[in-house]
């Protein structure tokens, strides 16, 4: 007999979907949530005494439509000009074909994503209609309150409304920009959940689960666009390493420590050959050489054998597409383990003389170390304090203290 969890389980794979073409055939994303939740209750009512359905998603969705039509029914009769429409869209469209689900998932993650939210807003947008995670959820993944989360939420679906935001994929000639925005909101979870801005654990593994599962949705429909296929490379690769980024008691582990005997391979295979499907294409993209770097890693047996000339070379050529200040820091430790602490440390100097990276507790941490290479503790000590002082996580932070603690004037 199928329990309440299981049929949940179902549902959360099968929300983004029915949502999806519920808002085509109504042109109401509350609406469209409302029925597919309307669903979901007589699902745990239904299922369990008369067992699965043979396509559990066409379920949701006929029963979600039909849920729908009744209340547009019982308020189209009270003259509500809206509902008499929405009505009509919803008896007239057609529920079920497979090309329209396809379609329908997309205009959803580019409506989530449209430039007119706010970064804050297309993240959670996404996450509560492609991913099916309640606000609850959100919140906490996000270190915000339920209500804060309630609030965003709600302004971000009112935005949609008010601005009239296309519920389509863009015209080719928006591509580049809109999709850029996508894969961003898709790379942002999925940095949280690798490397928690805040909070007592270092991961959350819900979040990367999200964002692969996003990223392979978006493989899945959009499969000619290296970019997309260079994000979940770059995703799959550094979730490789994730058995092995901290001990047994949650403690961190750095790169050139970890036991790379533990690293997920078939999750290393699959990104290596992601990579070589970007690499044929010869469209080299922000991600895509991201995910290069990733795979000379990835290659190397120890950390002692990895080619750090290649990897000084990705990142001239991702300074070449992607300018910042962050992937320059990357490239200075690069050059560190080709040319030494002191050159890298020339150039991480260099880049903190504007204080655009002065907020940022990984520039301090990198600061930090170069100096105790080089033998100079007492520096090391202020750059160790101050990336402490700026760090919101707690692993994070009590691995640095104890960087600092072992430092030992020579």
């Amino acid at each position: 007999m199928l329990t309440a969890a299981e049929i949940e389980g179902i549902f959360a794979r099968e929300y983004g979907r029915a949502v999806a073409v519920l808002t085509r055939l109504l042109g109401d994303i509350d609406l469209a949530e409302e029925a597919v939740q309307d669903a979901f209750a007589t699902a745990v009512e239904r299922w369990p005494r008369s067992g699965l359905p043979p396509s559990p998603a066409g379920w949701i969705i006929t029963t979600a439509r039909n849920r729908a039509i009744d209340r547009l029914r019982r308020e189209a009769s009270r003259a509500d000009r809206h509902a008499q429409a929405a009505l009509l869209h919803a008896v007239e469209a057609e529920p079920d074909e497979e090309l329209a689900v396809r379609d329908d998932r997309l205009r959803l993650i580019f409506t989530c994503c449209h430039p007119a939210l706010g970064p804050a807003a297309r993240v959670a947008l996404t996450l509560r209609l492609l991913g099916g995670l309640t606000t609850a959820e959100i919140a906490r993944a996000f270190l915000v309150p339920e209500p804060t989360m309630a609030q965003r939420i709600v302004r971000a679906k009112g935005k949609i409304r008010t601005a009239r935001i296309p519920y389509r994929v863009p015209d080719e000639s928006e591509l580049p920009d809109r999709l850029r925005a996508v894969l961003a909101v898709v790379y942002l979870v999925f940095n949280e959940g690798y490397a928690a801005s805040g909070g007592d654990r270092l991961v959350r593994d819900d979040l990367c689960t999200e964002a692969i599962r996003l990223g392979r949705l978006l493989a899945e429909l959009m499969p000619d666009e290296p970019e997309v296929i260079g994000l979940l490379a770059l995703m799959l690769l550094v979730e490789a390493r994730r058995p092995a980024r901290t001990t047994v008691d949650g403690d961190l582990v750095l790169l050139a420590d970890q036991d790379r005997g533990r690293w997920d391979r078939a999750l290393v295979a699959e990104g290596q050959e992601l990579v070589r499907r970007c690499l044929r294409r010869g469209r080299p993209g922000p991600y895509q050489i991201q995910a290069a770097i990733r795979a000379v890693h990835s290659d190397a047996p120890t950390a002692e054998a990895t080619d750090w000339r290649q990897i000084v070379a990705l990142y001239d050529q991702l300074l070449a597409v992607a300018p910042s200040p962050v992937v320059a820091l990357n490239r200075a430790v690069a050059v560190a383990e080709v040319e030494g602490p002191a050159a890298g440390l020339e150039l991480v100097d260099a880049l903190g003389l504007d204080g655009h990276l002065d907020g940022y507790d990984v520039f301090h941490a990198v600061r930090a170390d170069l100096l105790r290479r080089l033998g100079r503790i007492a520096e090391a000590r202020g750059a160790y304090d101050a990336a402490i002082e700026r760090t919101g996580n707690a692993v994070e932070r009590a691995f640095l203290e104890r960087r600092r603690a072992e430092l030992v004037e020579g």
